[in-house]
């Protein structure tokens, strides 16, 4: 009789390769990544070297005392140390170049979304046209600004400062110059636009604004609202500013302000309107202004004080072209003369006698509920009319 044989289970071996497969694939990715990384910070670089120089050729120099790139591996970080701008001929009748030092800048770019800049600015920033010219000095919380569309011709742009403070510094001496709490500037090709006609839409908002020098209007605390439309471009390509502003002349181009509000204390305007530039760069056009509580910035207008000073005839063409200064002052003597103390009455009477001018202009309008006057605010000349008085004049842009 044979004997049976039993099978014996004989485990078999397993293969061990599955183990390493994923850890392989793992390297072998991060490999791939880092060399993408590298290649694309590589890119950047070149990048900023064409946009350097392309930006050259329009009058905008940008240096860096030490750059670095950095941010790996999900992100492109590029420093910007001791960054130093230099502009040329981007003002009308600029003798010299204008210098503006800061002190560092970084912008930010995801490797997946490279279309997409972010970037920050470190303050200070000094701003200066010589050594021996004095120099404005600006310094801020945080400085932020981002753009979409990269590195083709841009779709969408902003920058955003917080605390800013601009002073004119001289021998060590610092005079305000202009101070905001917020300030935001955005811009967008406008929907429909293209690269050979773009209407570029903007918004301005500032918070607690205010600037010293210009107006003394300005020089109290505002906010400031502005949404506007800028027609009349060929294209998209760096250049220096007059060159731009004569180009949108050229092309009977102009600047739509869409809707804007300011308020300043009980002070409330809103004004819609079309400007453009005539031939000589200056600003011509008419904003259809709404006003509630006029009355309120009458002295800022000058009046009283012109009146007390015995009416120099430079003072009153600022308010009242075609005025008179001495027969103002005659009128004012005489009246002392007649009566005692009645010329000083007719001079601290004087803003409500302006108020009650401009008031007769317009039409009665009621502005978030609140009484109101609706007049224009013309622009003849780079020459700025409220009504028949003179406020200010804007210097030639080209």
């Amino acid at each position: 009789m044979t004997a049976m044989t039993l099978p014996t289970d004989t485990p078999r071996r397993r293969s061990r390769w599955p183990l390493f497969l994923m850890p392989i694939l793992l390297l072998i990715a991060a490999a791939a990544w880092s060399a993408f990384w590298f290649y694309a910070a590589s890119q950047a670089e070149v990048k900023a070297d064409a946009w350097r120089a392309q930006e050259a050729k329009s009058g905008r120099s940008y240096d860096c005392a030490k750059q670095s790139i950095g941010g790996f591996p999900f992100r492109l970080e590029v420093r910007c140390e001791g960054a130093r701008v230099t502009l040329t001929s981007q003002t009308a009748g600029a003798a010299q170049p204008v210098t503006i030092n800061l002190g560092e800048i970084l912008a930010v770019a995801q490797v997946y979304d490279p279309k997409l800049l972010i970037a920050e600015f470190h303050a200070p920033a000094v701003v200066s046209e010589s050594q021996n010219a004095p120099a404005m000095q600006v310094n801020w919380k945080t400085a932020r600004a981002s753009v979409v569309g990269l590195p083709a011709i841009p779709q969408r742009a902003s920058i955003v400062f917080d605390d800013v403070a601009i002073d004119r510094t001289n021998n060590s001496v610092q005079v305000p110059v202009a101070r905001a709490k917020h300030v935001e500037l955005h811009g967008r090709l406008a929907e429909g636009s293209t690269q050979k006609d773009p209407v570029i839409e903007s918004v301005l908002r500032i918070e607690s604004g205010s600037v010293q020098e210009v107006h003394p209007l300005l020089a109290r605390p505002f906010a400031a609202d502005i949404h506007a439309k800028l027609s009349g471009l060929k294209d998209l390509m760096p250049k220096p500013w007059p060159q731009r502003f004569r180009e949108l002349q050229t092309n009977g181009g102009h600047v739509e302000i869409v809707q804007s509000r300011i308020q300043q204390d009980d002070l409330i305007a809103v004004a819609v309107g079309t400007l453009a530039l005539n031939a000589q760069g200056r600003i011509d056009g008419e904003l259809q202004m709404t006003v509630a509580g006029i009355e309120r910035v009458i002295p800022a207008l000058g009046i009283e004080k012109m009146l007390e000073q015995g009416v120099p005839q430079a003072a009153l063409d600022r308010v009242a072209p075609g005025v008179k200064s001495q027969d103002v002052t005659n009128l004012l003597g005489a009246l002392d003369k007649a009566i005692p103390g009645l010329g000083k009455v007719v001079k601290q009477n004087a803003n409500l006698g302006v108020a009650a001018g401009i008031n007769a202009l317009g039409k009665e309008a009621v502005l978030e509920g609140k009484p109101a006057r609706t007049f224009p605010l013309r622009f003849a000349d780079g020459t700025v009319y409220l009504g028949p008085l003179k406020v200010g004049e804007v210097p030639p842009l080209f």
